[in-house]
């Protein structure tokens, strides 16, 4: 197939990604939602373009989002105020394994500035109401070649954090409050003043069990604008309880969900034994459905053996009451590695233990929240 378009493209506009929760400021998202647009360094866009062609790579590539290529900006953003410069994803580079029709790439993308990006899949895009979490793993945060005085200073955030002790530090997430109709996200520095022996609570206020029999209805008929905690004195006492039963899956929703979170982190752990590597600054991102009936279907078709990654039923779309059109139910949770700006094969020099101990403590916290869960529900569930 010809690279070459074969009509007019469509024009698409973008928006700031509304569900980021972690990471650099810059992140866009397509009109539709589909894809994700991330500025990029050298090293991140080589990452990506390897994972699909060297061995080393091979371990992970089920663990991590689906990239779709590059792309170069044709303009700039005019700060006088003139339109936007454009990016011509018929410039987008595909990779070996793209398995899409070629002209969806093809659209002109009003872009914002970045000399380069990288082109992903929007993994939240098929949830209703994401909650999301993004954890810095690792417990160096810099490269081998950094300075003497960088390495010195992210050794001083290591050890002022939970990063040094761990390898896990919660870097923001999101959270709907269903009562409330808002999605409710705790920045950085919440992650920044928590302690080793905190990181449990973290982890409960992320994966809060509902103990309603239903879901509840928000009160009010206009949709509240997104709630966030951005500075200290908004950060809630680390040492403070789990949200009220209006943030929360009921168990019998929630252990399955923990269940295969746990058993994907467990997974990419394996993987990450077997690559000879080292990723400084990557993260963990988990994301869960927080609509119960949603949640209840992407379960159901897990535990029937449905295949939720088949492309085709992802084009599928369900009408809404109010006349909208909303991707049709696939999963009830995402678990993959992001941020690979400083990821490099280092053959013959072993797994990455920093990355390694991240991701042990990260399977240590799950367990820990499924025990609490079962033990609030009575009980183990099958």
């Amino acid at each position: 197939m010809t690279d070459t378009p074969t009509s007019t493209p469509p024009t698409r506009g973008h928006a700031p990604l509304a569900t980021q929760v972690g990471g650099h400021a810059g992140v866009t998202t397509t009109e539709d939602g589909a894809l994700i647009i991330k500025p990029a360094l050298p090293v991140e866009i080589a990452f990506y373009q390897s994972v699909v062609s060297e061995a080393g790579f091979a371990p992970l590539r089920p663990f991590i989002p689906k990239f779709y290529g590059t792309l170069k900006v044709a303009g700039q953003l005019d700060t006088k105020g003139s339109t936007p410069g454009e990016i011509d994803l018929t410039h987008l580079r595909p990779t070996k394994d793209d398995r899409r029709d070629k002209d969806e790439s093809r659209f002109i993308w009003n872009c914002v500035s970045a000399a380069s990006s990288i082109v992903l899949e929007n993994l939240t895009q098929s949830f209703r109401k994401p909650n999301i979490l993004d954890i810095k793993l690792g417990t160096i945060l810099y490269d081998e070649d950094a300075t003497p005085e960088k390495k010195a200073r992210m050794s001083k955030t290591a050890r002022e954090t939970t990063s040094f002790e761990t390898g896990v530090r919660i870097t923001g997430f999101q959270v709907h409050d269903l009562a409330a109709g808002v999605a409710v996200n705790t920045a950085r520095e919440y992650g920044k003043l928590l302690k080793k022996e905190d990181l449990p609570s973290a982890i409960a206020r992320f994966f809060p069990a509902s103990t309603l029999s239903s879901q509840p209805v928000p009160s009010s008929s206009t949709p509240p604008k997104p709630e966030e905690l951005t500075t200290d004195s908004d950060v809630p006492a680390v040492t403070k309880s789990v949200p009220a039963d209006g943030t929360g899956l009921p168990s019998n929703l929630l252990l399955p969900i923990l269940r295969g979170i746990l058993h994907n982190v467990e997974e990419i752990r394996d993987a990450v034994a077997e690559v000879e590597m080292r990723m400084v600054g990557g993260s963990l991102l988990v994301i869960y459905e927080a609509d119960w009936e949603r949640a209840a279907e992407g379960i159901r078709r897990e535990e029937e053996g449905e295949d939720l990654d088949d492309e085709e039923d992802e084009e599928e779309e369900d009408e809404e009451e109010d006349g909208e059109k909303e991707k049709k139910v696939r999963r009830a949770y995402v678990v993959k590695l992001i941020d690979f700006a400083h990821t490099f094969i280092l053959a013959g020099r072993g797994p990455d233990q920093s990355l390694l101990t991240g991701l042990d403590n990260a399977v240590v916290l799950l367990k820990g929240r499924i025990e609490e869960v079962e033990k609030t529900a009575g009980g183990p569930t099958p």
